[in-house]
């Protein structure tokens, strides 16, 4: 079977690997543009192209899917199937109907359960217990095909977002792995998605303000959800920014302490939640790096009965 793979990050690496490892025909790759990073903003190539240039697959980098000349070269690619992890741009719908097996999508979700931008986030910041990956054909509707595969996992109470993402790729890449070989056999039998659809819009600067007001496991919820990217943020009596890198509930208790307020400094940094206390573990000052919460109250950047907000 020729396989057009569409993949830019680490999560799609994974299972472009597994695909690769296995002996699939990998006819070519499409990636996202090379984008500046760092200080001296120097051109990067995401993860994909560099693996697929060292194992030899003709890597394409189009602006645009839309249009004749991509048309011309999905004629010239000629796939029997079309595997998506995320790329990063909707499929017309010339290429959702071109492959002859369609195209097959790799989400980090339990649909139809967060679909959308943030599903592992977004599912994490909610306190779900569960969660998984889905093989689903696409659509033209966002995240909306017909199911092919599913694989639960739990998320553990101290799970953050880095670590649910590696345990996914990895289900993923192998939920993948098994989702092809029932294509190819023909069995697999498609499920329409039904009722209970939810939506995991894309993390935007407001969600990563932490209200104290809420209860700590609501708030210890945001801050792993959100680290180690983009990170959860308050701020300091001064003003000044503080993001959390990690954080542990102390306590689910309700306490007689202002929402925000600090009340110890034994190695963590303890605050007052709407209900319960909340232990930041980690964090990162304003114009600092990444530090122990430790390292941060010995150097005197906080007390106890500071109001953080």
């Amino acid at each position: 079977m020729k396989i057009l793979f569409m993949g830019t990050p680490d999560f799609a690496l994974v299972s472009l690997k597994a695909l690769c490892e296995a002996g699939h025909e990998i006819v070519t790759v499409i990636t996202q543009p090379d984008k500046p990073k760092g200080r001296g903003h120097h051109m990067m190539p995401p993860p994909v192209k560099v693996y697929a240039m060292e194992q030899g697959i003709n890597v394409l980098q189009p602006l645009t899917l839309r249009g004749e000349e991509f048309a011309q070269t999905l004629e010239n690619i000629a796939p029997e199937l079309i595997v998506v992890v995320a790329y990063g741009r909707i499929l017309p719908k010339n290429v959702l109907d071109y492959p002859k097996y369609g195209c097959v999508n790799v989400h980090g979700s339990l649909l139809p359960e967060y679909r959308g931008a943030a599903p592992m986030q977004r599912a994490i910041i909610d306190g779900k217990k569960i969660t998984g990956i889905t093989t689903m054909l696409m659509a033209e509707g966002l995240d909306t095909g017909d199911m092919l595969l599913k694989a639960e996992m739990p998320i553990d109470e101290n799970d953050n977002f880095e670590t649910v993402h590696d345990k996914l790729a990895a289900i993923g890449a192998s939920l993948l792995l098994e989702t092809v070989r029932g294509l190819e056999s023909g069995s697999i039998t498609p499920t329409p998605q039904g009722e209970g659809a939810t939506y995991a819009a894309k993390i935007e600067k407001g969600d990563c303000l932490i209200d104290f007001s809420k209860t700590a496991d609501e708030v210890h919820n945001l801050i792993r959800g959100l680290s180690p990217i983009p990170l959860s943020f308050t701020h300091t009596p001064d003003g000044k920014l503080l993001k959390i890198t990690e954080s542990r509930v102390y306590s689910r208790e309700k306490t007689e302490f202002k929402p925000g307020e600090v009340i110890s400094l034994d190695g963590e940094i303890r605050v007052a939640c709407g209900e319960g206390i909340i232990s930041l573990r980690g964090v990162v000052p304003e114009g600092k790096s990444k530090m122990r919460a430790a390292d941060f109250i010995n150097g005197r950047k906080i007390s106890v009965g500071d109001l953080l907000s």
